[in-house]
């Protein structure tokens, strides 16, 4: 494990963890198997913490809603935020107070917003993001009158992936130019308790500009609209996945977003859930299949997009580690899973030291958007979940069989 303290910056490698221990614990509980260090999570809570002290710091709970990864981010003290109805009640589940949460609706169901209004009835400290004026008359429906924040669309804001560059995307939040008109309306019209002003720049932001300049378009908005307590900035920080990705400097990154809210009298609330968690994480997986072509050679292993869907769904870059053969000669391979349709590929052309069959291979940053993203297409029942912390090792979460997915099912 890394030793970093918790004001460093240096991001988890893949090659950090220990070789044996990751051999035994795919020997005890099989693969595919999800491993995540909470102690590096709770690194990752208290680097947070250190930069942004007189925050609202949140943890974003879609990133990873596993109940010991949102225990222990309650446990050293932040809040979660929350996108849909069921995410609330794992997190509750989990020991979250209900008055310390966010439930920020996008596109809510009725079921979902009737749930909310129900919570925030027996638990009033309940807050509630909305970005349309539909969801605000839906609410005042209900009988809503509890604290809401208004969610407004800043422009586009980069991110590392167009699926994630949300900013721009007109449905996350109201339209930035009539983002004051809505604001005096929640007041207004609605007679909500408006705490606050939202925007979603992009998940995985740099803070080279993303991040701070959100802050500033809702600043602009806070001064004409009057009465803004708070500017909450969701989107995550940039985490490193390839090799030569450098990690944010969160402590810069702070100063730069707090100088942004100069102007106005409003508390910086952060939502970061990938920074939180992404690193945290490995899945190990067994090569099973070995196929001289003339380019790469083609790797078959257990693991499949239906176990880490971010390659196939965005495209996305994870390290990859041979943990039993980290010294053979290198080669290109092409690394697949066992589903059967050509998205279900890890990577193409990449350099790794030659698998043989029955090696042990592990993929890095998966902590973020892999066990949320699982399915059971190809009938490929869910993972197991080891976690780590302070020496030990548990199983948090149970490999599923096929007889559970038929368990659901009926004729």
């Amino acid at each position: 494990m890394s030793s970093v303290d918790a004001t460093g910056s240096l991001a988890l490698d893949v090659e950090d963890w220990d070789a044996g221990m990751l051999s035994r614990l795919a020997a005890e509980h099989g693969t595919p198997l999800y491993v995540t260090d909470l102690d590096r999570v709770r690194q990752n809570v208290r680097r947070l913490a250190h930069a942004f002290p007189d925050a609202r710091r949140m943890y974003a709970a879609k990133a990873n809603t596993g109940q010991a990864v949102m225990a222990t981010v309650l446990d050293e003290g932040m809040r979660i935020e929350c996108a849909a109805a069921d995410e609330v009640t794992r997190a509750m589940e989990a020991g979250a107070d209900p008055d310390r949460l966010q439930y920020t609706a996008v596109n809510p169901p009725a079921r979902d917003l009737d749930e909310m209004v129900a919570l925030w009835e027996a638990h009033p400290g309940l807050r509630v993001t909305a970005g349309a004026a539909d969801t605000l008359d839906r609410l005042a429906d209900r009988g809503f009158t509890g604290d809401l924040l208004l969610r407004v669309n800043p422009g586009e804001v980069n991110g590392p992936h167009e699926s994630f560059a949300v900013g721009k995307d007109a449905k996350f939040g109201v339209p930035y130019e009539r983002a004051v008109e809505m604001a005096r309306a929640v007041r207004e019209e609605y007679q909500f308790d408006l705490v606050g002003l939202h925007a979603h720049g992009a998940s995985g932001m740099s803070g080279e500009l993303t991040h701070p300049e959100a802050a500033r378009r809702l600043a602009a908005v806070a001064r004409d609209a009057g009465g803004v307590t708070e500017i909450d900035v969701g989107g995550g920080f940039s985490v490193p996945y390839r090799p030569d990705d450098e990690p944010v400097d969160v402590d810069a990154l702070a100063t730069e977003t707090r100088a942004a809210l100069e102007e106005v009298n409003a508390r910086l609330a952060i939502e970061p859930g990938r920074y939180v968690v992404a690193d945290a994480s490995l899945l190990l997986t067994r090569v099973n299949t070995l196929k001289e072509t003339p380019g790469p050679t083609v790797v078959g292993v257990d693991a499949s997009f239906t176990t880490l869907m971010r390659p196939a769904l965005l495209g996305s870059y994870h390290p990859i580690r041979n943990v039993t053969g980290p010294d053979r000669e290198e080669t290109e391979i092409t690394l697949g899973g066992p589903v059967c349709t050509s998205t279900d590929t890890f990577c193409q052309d990449r350099p790794l030291p030659r698998p043989v069959r029955g090696d042990l291979l592990a993929f890095g940053v998966v902590g973020a958007y892999g066990a949320d993203l699982t399915s059971e297409f190809h009938s490929q029942p869910f993972s197991a979940e080891v976690a780590l912390e302070g020496g030990d090792d548990r199983v948090v979460r149970e490999r599923r069989t096929v007889e559970d997915i038929l368990a659901r099912e009926r004729r």
